[in-house]
């Protein structure tokens, strides 16, 4: 049965990796196929469950035949010669059942095995599509995060023509305005602009008259303080990029430690970022859960694998019974006295063992007992893990679909206002604190989109996990 189920493990691995063969760098599966065949942890499980078949034979054998040879230094004299030496060979058989029950012990500790190593490929799976969730999102954050800071560098610019055309209110020209880089001259006088010349007293013996609102607002002053708060929003959005990709680097380094490859190589990932559905019902991943749980078949294994040895250990209490021959070299005497001699002696031989010491018997059978109720409690546990687990992945699921569902909207709706108030600002310069408002609005809603795309991803690998899918 183990190596049947072997074979069909190796099948469904052929089949699995040829199926992946033809996707792209950038394609998840291609990514899976190195990992189901690099990762150290799933390659040692199934290791560990290869060496766990060797110990079928090993229990499952008679126990190794005993040959003694003794050699009489002088020869002994007897009636019929003289006995020169004396082999004896004797096989010991345990009783009835001893090793059909430890063949049978060792097979199903086996597929508890092969269980584990299921368990271990499953959360290896869950692992790397968890981490390519990751990564895409903080790409996808990145790709978002630059875009932003293309729009305010062109409010930027706009921000710094305005404020260089507005009309001084002492009267000078746009001309003498300064500004470099991201900041403007120091401005002098009371109403924040520079004076003629640049002397202040030209300020205090002058008082100009007020003069009408400008588009860029009251004064020149507003003007700069725009500008300033553009470059502050500028400032914060290269910072939180610079963050970004430092996570970048990290996520890429945990992605290819799965992988088993150099942290320094390049994890592809496709540009668009798309929400994946789930198959099956959720019905149907309940049900699936609670029949083909790697854990719970490897404990549902081992409970069997524990009856078998409680009959082992019954019937090790009975006797052994061993069978052998004794072969006596007898050699001829040179006053012979009867018809035998020097005829060497055959002698059929039975042994058989006296279990007498019944403490450790009975010992070994509550020692049993004692780890099959064990068992049964940790099914039991395992069920109820699974159970909230699969509840919470639900939750989780649920909640990535509505704030999906939510944030399309929502960010369909802020773009659209952005774009009027991009046009408004163009054309008159005005509502600048409301259209920064806004994109940040339109930022924080692409955002809250990327992050539920991502954990609906996150859900339905989460889900595929509950219900054993490997794919």
């Amino acid at each position: 049965m183990i190596n049947h189920k072997n074979k069909i493990f190796l099948l469904i691995s052929i089949s699995f990796l040829l199926s992946v063969s033809a996707y792209s760098q950038d394609s998840l599966f291609y990514y899976l196929n190195i990992a189901c065949k690099n990762n150290p942890a799933v390659l040692q499980k199934f290791n560990e469950y290869k060496a766990s078949l060797q110990k079928i034979p090993q229990v499952g054998s008679l126990p190794d035949p005993e040959l003694s040879t003794g050699v009489f230094l002088s020869p002994m004299e007897l009636v019929a010669g003289k006995q020169v030496a004396d082999i004896r060979l004797m096989q010991m058989f345990p009783w009835f059942g001893v090793l059909k029950n430890a063949r049978d012990e060792m097979s199903l500790m086996a597929k508890a095995k092969y269980e584990s190593f299921r368990e271990s490929r499953l959360q290896l799976f869950y692992s790397v599509q968890r981490t390519w969730n990751e990564l895409q999102k903080v790409r996808q954050t990145i790709r978002i995060n630059e875009e932003n800071l293309k729009i305010l560098q062109s409010l930027e610019r706009l921000s710094v023509s305005r404020f260089k055309a507005a009309p001084p209110i002492g009267g000078s020209s746009s001309g003498s305005q300064v500004f470099k880089g991201n900041s403007a001259s120091p401005v002098t006088g009371s109403s924040g602009m520079n004076s003629m010349g640049g002397n202040p007293e030209a300020v205090t013996k002058t008082s100009a008259p007020p003069m009408p609102s400008s588009p860029m607002g009251s004064s020149g002053g507003s003007g700069l303080a725009e500008v300033y708060r553009i470059q502050m929003e500028i400032g914060e959005l290269e910072n939180n990029l610079s963050l970004l990709k430092s996570q970048q680097q990290t996520i890429s380094v945990r992605f290819n430690s799965y992988l088993n490859r150099s942290p320094r190589l390049e994890v592809n990932v496709p540009e668009v970022l798309s929400a994946d559905s789930l198959t099956n019902s959720l019905s149907a991943v309940s049900d699936s859960m609670f029949r083909q749980s790697p854990m719970l078949e490897m404990l549902r294994y081992e409970e069997q694998s524990l009856e078998s040895r409680k009959k082992m250990v019954s019937r090790m209490g009975y006797p052994m019974v061993g069978v052998g021959l004794n072969y006596s070299v007898i050699q001829k005497n040179q006053m012979p006295t009867s018809g035998m001699n020097g005829s060497d002696m055959i002698m059929p031989m039975m042994t058989i063992t006296l279990p007498i010491y019944r403490k450790k018997y009975k010992a070994m059978r509550e020692e049993v007992s004692l780890l099959q109720e064990s068992t049964k409690k940790g099914i039991q546990q395992t069920a109820n893990s699974l159970q909230n687990e699969y509840y919470e992945a639900i939750q989780f699921y649920q909640d990535a679909r509505r704030r999906l569902k939510l944030y399309q909207n929502q960010s369909a709706l802020a773009g659209k206002t952005l774009n009027i108030l991009m046009k408004s600002y163009s054309a008159s310069g005005s509502d600048l604190s409301e259209l920064l408002r806004i994109r940040q609005q339109t930022l924080d809603y692409e955002l809250k989109q990327i992050e539920a795309i991502t954990d609906n991803n996150m859900a339905i690998a989460w889900l595929k996990k509950l219900s054993c899918g490997e794919r």
